[in-house]
């Protein structure tokens, strides 16, 4: 039975383990578990480890291969730094709501069929909403209820879908599909709502900043990469996910470009990032899904990582909005730092992990001849720098003054910050450290003097375009309207104008039938009542008489 244990199972026990546990033995959980798990992450062969029958069905509970250890691998070592960072400030309900939430994702990542992976796509989606709620906010117990809503209707699509390929096609197998019929199209809409594809894409903008300071570093992992490797594995080459990652890459630019909130920046800048991984999914090709998957991997180090450097913002000062903050550079110099090479990585600065993994896409789009899409990621890498590389930290460290003196993070955060910086040097100055476990082989050198002087041309005339436009760029303390606008605001506005529309015609309705009901009563009661023609007090010889009559009836009836 080990062979069909899943290592989610081990992350599942941790969770149960952080909510009996507390003190030292808490916190050996905390540390202990994930690095079981990547142990046993990397026990896992490839191919199919065990099968168990269920119904008519047989239920691959534990798949390997180099892709789904290389996401499972990130997972767990999020799940490890995410630990560290929250464990001495998170509630014990939420470091377990964590534990459970990165479980469904190491899930996810193993699963061989499509009924092992929705079980651990809704366990994701349960506990995801768990942390969204650890806020403790009265806005963040609203969108925790919207964001498990968005996430019900994503699970139901899926479920739909995964009925309909295994009633037309009687297989359960995870394998590569397009979107040509009903099912694999349902399929495909649920996975890509938990990639927050547009126009459901709200959820993430709405959520993820209501969260604790920590929960928010957890939340930027998982959700979003787990949709990624869904889409790798059944949907490689589906052209529509070149459309689709190219408008999420530009949709995530604009919005973030225009919000206020430092965390709704970054939330943003998730749908942008995911939006290069989708695209190369469409693509398709093995240097396409290469990168895919190493840009995820990157991503979640360096988005995580700028979560952190937010959340320790909120953390010391309680502020979110840019318009509150600047000027931290002084009494947060390591937060700081730590926010600039998030910054520069998600950026694809050269010497830092987005450069060694988003160039691989760029790489596939120019190998299949796709000039125009090769173009618009080019141009989003420039909007990347604007609104994540110098927006984020100029508003949030180096803006004017706000006049606040917090100190610096504490040691737990401040060392879980360090790691994932080293992180991302690593990964960028030595790529094949990370190439080398890549569903494929790879052939690609990402340092050559054009690649390098062509990106940095392209970085620093965007500082320029920064600083040059920094007037109109100014915040100023407004909210950006999303789709979101449309049932949070529309519905309940149309479904107020409706109700106040046939209140009055059911109020004059209602009283009609008051009326009817209340003459009706009347009548019964004058003949029922007391003083009633049916209550009175008859002679004896009256009643004779009339039984009589009505014996007489009944005799002439029976003989006619």
């Amino acid at each position: 039975m080990t062979e069909l244990a899943s290592p989610a199972l081990i992350l599942l026990a941790a969770a149960l383990l952080v909510a009996l546990t507390r003190g030292h033995w808490r916190n050996a959980v905390i540390f202990v578990a994930p690095l079981v798990t990547l142990w046993a992450i990397w026990q896992v062969p490839d191919g199919v480890a065990g099968t168990v029958r269920f119904l008519d069905y047989m239920i691959e509970p534990v798949e390997g291969s180099a892709l789904r250890r290389l996401f499972a691998t990130i997972f767990a070592i999020m799940v490890l730094t995410g630990g560290l960072f929250a464990f001495r400030q998170a509630r014990w309900y939420e470091l377990s709501a964590a534990f459970a939430y990165a479980a469904g994702a190491v899930g996810v990542c193993f699963a061989g069929d499509l009924i092992t992976l929705f079980l651990f796509w809704e366990l994701m989606a349960l506990f995801s909403t768990v942390i969204v709620w650890c806020g403790g906010t009265r806005a963040a117990r609203k969108a925790g209820i919207r964001y498990a809503i968005m996430h019900l209707l994503g699970g139901v699509i899926l479920k739909v879908g995964i009925e309909g390929v295994v009633v037309h096609t009687g297989s359960v197998d995870i394998r590569p599909m397009l979107a040509t019929n009903f099912d694999t199209w349902m399929i495909l809409i649920g996975i890509l709502i938990n990639a927050a594809a547009p126009p459901l894409s709200a959820w993430l903008a709405d959520a993820y900043p209501e969260s604790s300071p920590t929960g928010s570093v957890f939340l930027s992992a998982f959700t979003t990469k787990t949709a990624v490797i869904a889409l790798i594995m059944l949907f490689p080459g589906e052209p529509v996910l070149i459309a689709v990652g190219l408008y999420m890459v530009m949709y995530g630019i604009i919005y973030a470009l225009l919000e206020n909130d430092a965390r709704r920046i970054l939330a943003y800048s998730i749908v942008n990032q995911v939006g290069f991984m989708v695209c190369a999914v469409g693509i398709g090709t093995q240097m396409a899904l290469n990168g895919a998957a190493a840009h995820a991997f990157a991503h979640i180090i360096y988005k995580a990582l700028l979560f952190m450097s937010a959340g320790v913002v909120v953390y010391r000062t309680g502020k979110n909005k840019c318009t509150e903050l600047g000027g931290l550079f002084r009494t947060m110099p390591l937060t700081t730092i730590c926010g600039i090479i998030g910054a520069l990585s998600i950026s694809s600065f050269p010497l830092t992990s987005g450069f060694t993994t988003k160039a691989l896409i760029s790489q596939a789009a120019v190998d299949q001849g796709l000039a125009a899409v090769y173009f618009l990621l080019t141009a989003a890498s420039a909007g990347v720098f604007l609104h994540a590389g110098i927006k984020f930290p100029w508003f949030v460290f180096f803006q004017k003054d706000s006049g606040m003196r917090p100190k610096d993070a504490p040691w737990n955060m401040a060392a879980a910050m360090v790691f994932f910086s080293v992180l991302c040097i690593v990964i960028g100055v030595f790529p094949e450290a990370l190439y080398r476990f890549l569903p494929y082989p790879v052939n690609y050198h990402a340092y050559t003097a054009g690649k390098v002087l062509f990106y940095l041309q392209l970085l620093l005339f965007s500082g320029l375009a920064f600083f040059v436009m920094l007037p109109w760029l100014k915040r100023t303390p407004t909210i950006s309207l999303d789709v979101d606008w449309i049932y949070r605001r529309l519905f309940p506005a149309i479904t107020a104008w409706i109700c106040d529309a046939v209140a009055d015609p059911l109020a004059r309705i209602g009283r009609r039938i008051q009326y009817m009901c209340e003459a009706t009563l009347s009548r019964i009661y004058r003949h029922h009542g007391p003083e009633g023609v049916l209550a009175r007090t008859w002679p004896t010889g009256s009643m004779v008489m009339w039984v009589a009559i009505l014996l007489a009836c009944y005799l002439v009836l029976y003989y006619v």
